[in-house]
């Protein structure tokens, strides 16, 4: 029944079950008297005083026009925008009690012994909170990318979800992950015409994944999240820092990578495409594969591009791409 519906959704909204019971009275009813809209719903005296004081407080009901004696529900956007607001705003003094506890908790626990700064993840448990750190992220994403991948089937969904909310992500690739099987295609770039912030270099220490300033996730070794599944899950404090001070020191060595977006002028995006994955390390094989060329085609491409940026090596070319914008 509709009016059912609306009893429940006057309850999520912080309305009484005397004031929901009432108004879906008035519904049926109105206009009529109070009392006999009280007598109605089994409401009398003060609890049904109570209650209609409720409905007039939040704009939903008030005495009917032209029948002095009746009431009836008055129109309701102003005080379902008013009722949404206060809601809004316990939920947001909710959310800040809950955290400023647990940071309370945090510090406490720091003093005494040291614990809880860094938690151990392993297994199946990985998936979840990786998919919560992404929900969680607020303001900015700090990345390093790099294979092993933990199974994560809509990972790419996500990064392209929390970009279209407006954090900022910054990600550091390395040369495996652009070589990773369809890696490339299906989730760099992507995110990459979506408005993420990438660059490359030719190896990575760590998996990493740092959510605001929060906390981090951080894989201890490349090796040892392969073998064992294992995820670390850091607090602030001093692993933090350290974390993500690493995280900065690679971006500022790390090359830009645009993938195959098409923006620099006297450029073609698969030339663009080319520098990226050449500047990564990337092998002539892999990048030939990549791009779906052979290596004879690859090799003359790369000496167009030489001798077009004056360069005698590969290493002269990246340098000079860089200089000119071209990544």
């Amino acid at each position: 029944m509709a009016n059912d519906k609306v009893g429940d959704a006057l309850r999520r909204l912080g309305i009484g079950d005397d004031a929901a019971s009432l108004y879906r009275a008035l519904l049926e009813r109105a206009p009529v008297s109070l009392a006999e809209v009280g007598d109605e719903v089994g409401m009398r005296g003060a609890q049904l005083d109570a209650a209609y004081e409720e409905l007039t407080d939040a704009g939903l009901a008030g005495p009917s026009a032209g029948e002095p004696d009746a009431v009836a529900p008055v129109p309701p956007v102003a005080g379902l925008t008013i009722l949404g607001r206060q809601r809004a705003a316990e939920l947001d003094a909710s959310h800040v009690a809950v955290v400023g506890a647990f940071e309370s908790f945090r510090r406490q626990r720091l003093a005494t012994d040291g614990a809880g700064v860094v938690e151990v993840v392993t297994g199946a448990d990985i998936g979840p909170r990786v998919r919560q750190a992404w929900a969680s992220a607020r303001k900015e994403i700090r990345q390093f990318d790099t294979p092993p991948y933990f199974p994560h089937p809509d990972g790419t969904g996500e990064s392209l979800t929390t970009l279209r909310r407006g954090v900022v992500q910054r990600v550091i690739y390395c040369r495996a992950s652009l070589e990773h099987p369809g890696n490339l295609a299906a989730n760099i770039e992507p995110c990459i015409a979506a408005g993420e912030n990438a660059k490359v270099l030719p190896d990575l220490p760590v998996k990493l994944l740092v959510i605001d300033d929060a906390y981090a996730l951080v894989s201890p070794s490349i090796q040892e999240s392969e073998v064992y599944g294992t995820m670390l899950i850091v607090q602030p404090g001093a692993i933090f820092s350290a974390l993500v001070a690493l995280f900065e020191q690679a971006w500022e060595q790390a090359l830009p990578f645009q993938g195959a977006d098409p923006r620099p002028h006297r450029l073609l995006p698969s030339d663009r495409r080319l520098l990226g994955l050449l500047t990564a390390g990337v092998t002539d094989e892999e990048i030939a594969q990549q791009l779906d060329i052979s290596r004879r085609t690859l090799s003359r491409r790369l000496e167009t591009l030489m001798s077009r940026l004056g360069a005698t090596t590969r290493f002269q070319l990246g340098a000079q791409a860089e200089r000119r914008g071209w990544l």
